[in-house]
Order: structure tokens, then C-alpha cells, then sequence
């Protein structure tokens, strides 16, 4: 079994987790546009690709595809899941199965607008957001919703330019460097660059946060629930969780999973205030708390390759032990 890994960054826990199923028998081809990528060096098969901005992206990954016989794509950055679903179809008629959700959850899911839309009509909580800053001005003189608020790119990752704001000053200031900064390469990778709507004010929403995994089979059927309690985050990431079990959370994720048919797992973050819900924000691939998920008994890399098998008794891979502390920490490699 061989599996590509794009844009593998530093995901070295989730490289040597998939190398860790059944031995030896899955190989573990990662890609990156830089050499220095940690995760190549953990990876059975290293291999240095042109950004996904270049034309040339596609044409090599058809390339590597076809060279190792790859039986599935896992993309691990949001930013290449358009392009990966614009040529979904003609990668897995080459033979590799690429774990990317329907056309309308991705767009949900890296279109902060789309997702707040989207929550609302399937009725879940949401914070109030507001794609006009004269919209949002006009909610605070009303007392619809008070300071601090969030100002944040529309299309955005790993928490890049999100700014907290106290004041109708701030709030402006925050909105014009938004305007000036206009982070390029999401914009361009997104294909969004010419859209004026791209800068989201949101309700800071003040509790307990949380983060769920989220599993669907391959065709999207939803298998099972996955909850954390965050303790701590840092870069946008959750550094340190504890795993628990809430009957009223895998509702609401379950709800989810049915309603976006999404396919692999999804990590989901959310709030609660007064013994309510508040949904944030989806990611379509594994998330940076998929880590936790998998350190207490879930096994989501023997899943896949289990289901790529054929075979779909996966009970034994589903042991989720909850009540358990995580912290990640960092480590140094030599950079062959």
C-alpha cells in the first residue's frame, strides 16, 4: 500500500503513524516544496515538488502517482484542496484514492462566510459574524453584540492576522491593516484575489473551548465521534488537551458528519457558553488535535488503510480511551 502525503510540513506524527500500520507493508511517500520539510525525513520515500501554485504541481504529482503505483493522496493543507478537487477525478482514474470531501463541504470549510451561512441554516450556534464593517458597527450601537470582537481574514489558515479588538478605533484600524495586508498567497491559491468581501468581524466568543474529530466512511456515512477538551493552544494549534466523553458533543458532531458528507475525518472546533454549543469552524483533513485522538486508542491511519483494502471491520481501530491528558512538545533532527 502506498500512500502520498502532500504539503507534509512538520506532520511527522502522522507519517509515523501510517508507517506504524501493518509493519512495513504501507509505504509512506511524503511531498513538500521545501527540502527542509521536516516530515521528509521521516517518510519511507522524500520528494521535493514544485508549490501548488505552479502550473507544474499537478503534472509532477500525476507524475509520482503513476511512478509508485500510490494508492491514495491525503492532502494535510487546506490551501491545495481546490486544485486537488479540480483534478480529483483524473488523479484516481490513475489509481489513488484521494481523501478530499465534496466540492460544497470544502468550500464551506475554507470559506469562514460560507461556514457561518452554512451553521446557521442547519441550525447550530454560531458566533454572529458580519461580512460589512458598517453591518457590525451598526450591531454594536444596537447592543446586538459587544466589544471584544475578532477581526479575521475570510479565507484563512492556521490563525494568520486574526486580531482581537476592544474598541470602534481598534476595530478600525484592524479592518484597513486587514485591507493592506491582504494575505497574497491565500488569496491567489484561492483564487479569491479579486474579491472585496474578504474580511470577517466576528463575535469573540468567551468559554471552554473544545475540538472533535470527526469520521465518515468512504462514502461519506458518518462511523463515530471523537471529543477533547482544550487546556492549551499555541500557533492556532491545541498543545495540550484531555480526552473526554459528552453525549450532547457526538450529537452535534454526528449532526455535522450527516449533513456535510464528508468523506475520512474532519477535525471540528467549538465553544461552549452556558451549557451551549458553539461551532467555529471545520477543517477538511486531519487537524493539528488529530494527535490526541490517536494517543488515546483511535487508530484513524489503520482505517484508512483498511478501507483502501476492502475490508470494513474496523471496531478494533475505534478504542477511544477518554479521561487521558496529552501535551505535544518539540523536538530537533538533523536535516539530511
Amino acid at each position: 500500500m502506498n500512500v502520498i502525503f502532500t504539503c507534509s510540513g512538520r506532520r511527522n506524527y502522522l507519517i509515523s503513524y501510517f508507517k506504524s500500520v501493518l509493519g512495513r507493508e504501507v509505504t509512506t511517500i511524503a511531498l513538500d516544496s521545501q527540502a527542509s520539510a521536516t516530515a521528509l525525513q521521516v517518510a519511507d520515500i522524500a520528494i521535493v515538488v514544485p508549490e501548488i501554485s505552479s502550473d507544474d504541481y499537478i503534472i509532477e504529482l500525476k507524475k509520482i502517482v503513476t511512478k509508485y503505483k500510490a494508492d491514495a493522496i491525503i492532502p494535510l493543507n487546506d490551501l491545495e484542496f481546490p486544485l486537488l478537487l479540480e483534478h480529483k477525478n483524473s488523479l484516481e482514474e490513475l489509481g489513488a484514492k484521494v481523501f478530499i470531501s465534496n466540492e460544497e463541504t470544502v468550500n464551506i470549510a475554507l470559506d469562514k462566510w460560507e461556514s457561518y451561512k452554512f451553521f446557521k441554516s442547519e441550525g447550530f450556534n454560531t458566533p454572529k459574524t458580519f461580512l460589512k464593517i458598517e453591518n457590525a458597527i451598526s450591531s454594536i450601537e444596537t447592543n446586538e453584540i459587544t466589544f471584544p470582537l475578532i477581526v479575521k481574514p475570510r479565507w484563512g489558515s492556521a490563525s494568520i492576522d486574526i486580531h482581537v479588538v476592544n474598541s470602534i478605533e481598534e476595530l478600525n484600524l484592524a479592518y484597513k491593516l486587514q485591507k493592506f495586508k491582504r494575505s497574497s498567497l491565500i488569496f491567489e491559491t484561492l483564487n479569491k484575489d479579486n474579491s472585496e468581501d474578504f474580511i470577517l468581524i466576528q463575535e469573540f466568543i468567551k468559554g471552554q473551548e473544545y475540538g472533535m474529530d470527526i469520521l465518515n466512511d468512504l462514502e461519506g456515512n458518518f462511523v463515530d465521534v471523537f471529543v477533547r477538551k482544550k487546556i492549551a493552544m499555541r500557533s492556532g494549534e491545541t498543545d495540550k488537551a484531555i480526552t473526554i466523553d459528552n453525549k450532547s458533543f457526538k450529537e452535534v458532531g454526528g449532526k455535522l458528519a450527516k449533513v456535510t458528507k464528508h468523506i475520512g475525518v474532519i477535525d471540528c472546533d467549538f465553544f461552549v457558553v452556558n451549557d451551549q454549543i458553539y461551532i467555529l469552524e471545520i477543517n477538511p483533513r486531519f487537524g493539528g488535535g488529530y494527535p490526541f485522538t490517536h494517543e488515546a486508542g483511535v487508530n484513524i491511519p489503520a482505517i484508512y488503510i483498511s478501507w483502501l483494502s476492502g475490508n470494513s471491520d474496523i471496531k478494533k481501530y475505534l478504542n477511544y480511551n477518554t479521561g487521558q491528558e496529552f501535551a505535544k512538545y518539540s523536538e530537533i533532527m538533523k536535516l539530511e
